[in-house]
Parts: structure tokens; C-alpha cells; sequence
């Protein structure tokens, strides 16, 4: 007998296709067959030693997170029920360019420090690995040897690179610095990674010139990879940055795909349109783009990443001893107020829109909850007084939610034809963006059920078959007899995201059974001892 029969499940099975009624039987793993109205026909039903009445459920693909922060999260929590609560059965991370291998010693305190406002700063986590291999036979191992949670593949994030070979200074590379590069991408992708990203409003990354990043894409286009660019504008000047990373990946060969896809500030809204019109241009003329968005308005980023580009020249201690500098604190104030700092995508920032969603220190644990501007009005100051205060005391480690998406831009850029889900989740601080816990079933109950902007059979073909094509899996993505057993089963009438702004950590309802490599990961709707999970590499 069979390991498992999923009876009379409304079959969506990630094409696109119109859903159909059938029994879903599993064994080893994989698919094995599946029955079509099996009940109505008469015929014989498949057996097996398990089966779970699926009256009323929608069978799905696993869903595929193509934008995930769970770099440190998959070692140090083995339950991790934010994604697998919500029927993601495959992350990728290694997302905007910066992430933890390949390092040396220097480089692994560096990008430690750098991102601790998206994963901590790893106390809790042995950093045994230094290359991109042996992070991923560290996840593979996950803990005393079972695996991880959900599945993860990784892309090679250019910001670490250049940390690793030029360091932390705003110039081009010399010739051999850019060859050293190419080997460290090259190296990543042959131990396993699926593609590059970069974060190009992020020091170190951003200071790679257009030429630079062409040469490496070239590395990622030979591998038959894809470039993941966080490009250099989200605000002023979004559309040229749009362009910019067409046009490389174009010179280059290379796939491209587009990062939390989002036109955003005052600037933008309402110009989603202008966006797709240029995909479909490129994609008429022969272009391999995709992209991802989370289905939400604000942003989630670090309060230090919105300060200018050469604030940052130098790497996280000499950004701190330049804020503490009155004049050289003066001269960060204008360019963001004033003139409009790169890192907060050209446009001068408003600090009513940005709200602090995490700290490191517990004792500034009133600033969370609170935009920068109410803070500032509580203590009697000028915001710019409260912002570089809390980056100081808070060493750099505070997150924000930040508030200049547009509804309208959300809806239209989730239609098209190349788009996929991410759910760009930060799943530390007290008050992380609720896409860390709710972004799946946020698609399937407020744009499916409620809003309709997409039919169910649409979305999720969105968010299993279109991000299992990018990642090139022959065997993922899809219902189909010999495909992995990485599967959903929702309830149509009630799948919600429960996670709020107010209670973001809240599980998602609706979602009762989750199976990575056909096991239980989430049954009954709660969260098993399962560690079915293992890293996803390029070419296996």
C-alpha cells in the first residue's frame, strides 16, 4: 500500500488550468497518482496506510517564497511556523545582495553587523561555514542532522562579495579585484546557488557601477542562473532604475529577476502601468524577466539603509562615528531632508511615514510601534534629532515599516504575467511587517476571495508554477504524478492571513495541512516535529 491518499481534494494544480475533483495518492516522496472524480466514476479508489478526508479542501503546490529573509531563522528555529504555517514549502534567501557566504573571517563580522536589523546578530547560530557549499551543507544538516523546516535555495549575494574582495569603499574594482569576483560567483553557483542578487540601495553593493554588474552577470548567465536585483531606485527615478537593470541583464544574457517589484512615494503612484509596458516591451523582444511582490503597501527595511551612499563608505563602525560627528551628522540630515539620500530612493524623507517595527536594544523599546515623527513630537525635538539618536544608541540595528506604497500599484503589478509571490519577511523585532506571517494566504482571501483581482486557479499558479520555472525545477511547482510531494490543502472559504500591524506575529487560519517531501510539516493545523526541508541547488 500507498503512504498517503488525499481524498476528493478540489485539485488546483498550479497551471493555470481549470480546478478538477481527484484523489491525490503519495508515496516516497512523490506523487504517485492521481485519480480524477474518482468517487463519481465508481471505480476502484486508491488505498493507502494513511488518508485524510479532503471534502472541501483545495489541493495546491507548496507555495514558493521567492523573496525570503530566513537566512539565520531555518538554523535557529527548528518549527519556523511563519513560512510553514502558511503553506510555503520552499524559500529563497540570500536576498539584496547581502547574506553570510561566501565570507572570510572579516568579512562574517562585517555582513553580522550589517544586517542584524534584518536577522540578528547570530549569537545563538555557529557560524561554522564560509562558503557558499558549506553554508548550504549547513542547512542541510539542519538541526542534529534532520534537516530544516521548509526547503531553501540561495543566491550568491553580490554585496557580500564585493565586502569580501573590495571591501567597503565607493570606487570602481581594479581589474583583478573584478576577476576575484567573477571567481567568488562562479564558485557560489557551482556549490549550488540558484542565482546573484544585489541590494543597490545597500552599501557595499551599491557602489558596483553598471560595467561591474554586467561582468558578473555574465558569470551567473553561464551557469544558467538569474540575477535578483533590489535595483537602485524604488522612488525618484524607479522606472530608469527598472530600465537600467533590463538593459544590463539584456548586454549581459542574463535572466532577470526583479525584487519586491514595487513603484512606491508620492512620486509613483499610479505609474504601475509604466512599469509593465516597459517588462512587455523587453519580454516582445525576447527578454527572460520575471518578478515578485508581497501583497501589502508599506516597506520593511533598517533605519540605517535609508542614509545617503557615503554615509555608509566604510562599513558599519565608521557609519557610526560619522553620526556622532556633529558637522558630518549635519550634512546626512540635509541630503536626507533637503536633497533626497540615495538610500531613500531619491526622495526627501518623511518621517511620518517611517515607523520603527524593531530594536536590539530592549531599553528603546518605546520608539517600536511609533513613527519617527510622533517620537520626535513626544520628546520635544526635531526628527532628525530622534532618527540619529536611536541609530547610535541602537548601533544600527533598528528595522522600520515604511509607508509610501499605493493600493492601486499593489493590484495592477500583481496581474501580470511574470509575477510571482515574495513575501520579504523580517521575522525579528517586536513588530515586524505582518507579510512575514501572512503574505500566502493574504493573496488566496483578500485578493482572491474578497477583491477577486485574480481567480484562484491565477494566484496560485503565481505562486508555485511561475517561481518553480525561474528556479529552473523539473519536478516542483506543479500537481503532477512524479513531481515532489510539496503540497497545500486550504480552505477556499476561510484561508486569511492573520497576522495584523497591530499583532503581526498571528498564524494565518484556513491552512490546516502543509507537506514538504511528502510529510506532514503542518497537520491539523498545527506545526509537527517534522525537518522535512533541504536546500534546493542549481542543476540537481
Amino acid at each position: 500500500m500507498d503512504d498517503l491518499v488525499l481524498r476528493d481534494a478540489e485539485v488546483v494544480d498550479g497551471s493555470g488550468d481549470p480546478s478538477y475533483r481527484a484523489d491525490v495518492v503519495v508515496a516516497d516522496g512523490r506523487i504517485t497518482s492521481i485519480v480524477k472524480e474518482a468517487a463519481a466514476a465508481g471505480c476502484q479508489r486508491p488505498r493507502a496506510r494513511r488518508e485524510i478526508d479532503a471534502e472541501g479542501l483545495v489541493l495546491a503546490p507548496g507555495f514558493i517564497d521567492m523573496h525570503a529573509h530566513s537566512d539565520l531563522a531555518l538554523l535557529r528555529d527548528p518549527e519556523h511556523t511563519a513560512k510553514a504555517a502558511q503553506g510555503v514549502t520552499l524559500e529563497v534567501i540570500g536576498q539584496d545582495g547581502l547574506s553570510y557566504a561566501p565570507v572570510d573571517d572579516r568579512t562574517l563580522e562585517e555582513v553580522r553587523r550589517a544586517i542584524t536589523g534584518w536577522n540578528g546578530y547570530g549569537e545563538d547560530v555557529d557560524f561554522t561555514w564560509r562558503s557558499v557549499g558549506e553554508y548550504l551543507d549547513r542547512l542541510d544538516h539542519g538541526f542534529d542532522g534532520e534537516g530544516i523546516a521548509v526547503n531553501a535555495a540561495y543566491l550568491v549575494p553580490q554585496g557580500t562579495v564585493r565586502m569580501l574582495v573590495v571591501g567597503w569603499e565607493d570606487r570602481e574594482a581594479t581589474p583583478g579585484e573584478l576577476d576575484r569576483m567573477r571567481e567568488q560567483v562562479a564558485a557560489g553557483l557551482g556549490e549550488g546557488a540558484v542565482g546573484m542578487s544585489s541590494g543597490l540601495t545597500y552599501t557595499p553593493g551599491m557602489y558596483a557601477k553598471d560595467a561591474e554588474l554586467t561582468e558578473l552577470c555574465r558569470v551567473v548567465a553561464s551557469y544558467d542562473g538569474y540575477y535578483c536585483p533590489h535595483h537602485r531606485s524604488y522612488g525618484a527615478g524607479a522606472l530608469q532604475a527598472y530600465e537600467e537593470m533590463v538593459t544590463l541583464t539584456r548586454e549581459a544574457g542574463c535572466a532577470l529577476h526583479l525584487a519586491h517589484a514595487t513603484m512606491n512615494f508620492g512620486v509613483n503612484e499610479g505609474r504601475a502601468p509604466e512599469l509593465l509596458t516597459l517588462l512587455d516591451d523587453a519580454l516582445a523582444a525576447g527578454a527572460d524577466i520575471s518578478l515578485d511582490t508581497y501583497p501589502y503597501t508599506p516597506g520593511c527595511t533598517t533605519l540605517v539603509a535609508v542614509l545617503p551612499s557615503w554615509a555608509g563608505e566604510g562599513g558599519p563602525e565608521a557609519v557610526l562615528a560619522r553620526l556622532r560627528d556633529d558637522d558630518t551628522a549635519e550634512r546626512v540630515r540635509h541630503h536626507l531632508e533637503v536633497v533626497g539620500a540615495d538610500g531613500c530612493h531619491g526622495v526627501p524623507v518623511e518621517w511620518d511615514t517611517i515607523e520603527i517595527s524593531g530594536v536590539t536594544d530592549p531599553a528603546l523599546s518605546s520608539y517600536v510601534g511609533r513613527t519617527i515623527a510622533r517620537s520626535a513630537k513626544a520628546h520635544g525635538e526635531e526628527p532628525w534629532v530622534t532618527a540619529r539618536r536611536l541609530l547610535v544608541e541602537d548601533r544600527l540595528g533598528s528595522t522600520i515599516l515604511q509607508h509610501v506604497g499605493h493600493e492601486e500599484n499593489v493590484r495592477t503589478i500583481m496581474r501580470h504575467r511574470v509575477h510571482t509571490g515574495g513575501s520579504d519577511g523580517i521575522l525579528r523585532g517586536d513588530k515586524p511587517h505582518p507579510r512575514a506571517y501572512g503574505t500566502f494566504p493574504h493573496y488566496l482571501g483578500r485578493y482572491v476571495r474578497e477583491l477577486g483581482v485574480l481567480s484562484l486557479e491565477e494566484c496560485v499558479a503565481h505562486l508555485t508554477s511561475r517561481p518553480a520555472a525561474r528556479l529552473r525545477l523539473a519536478d516542483r511547482g506543479l500537481v503532477r504524478e512524479g513531481y515532489r510531494a510539496d503540497l497545500v490543502l486550504f480552505d477556499p472559504a476561510t484561508v486569511a492571513a492573520g497576522s495584523t500591524y497591530e499583532a503581526p506575529r498571528t498564524l494565518p487560519t484556513g491552512i490546516p495541512h502543509v507537506l514538504v517531501d511528502g510529510r506532514f510539516v503542518i497537520e491539523d493545523g498545527r506545526r509537527t516535529d517534522v525537518l522535512a526541508g533541504r536546500t534546493i541547488r542549481r542543476g540537481a
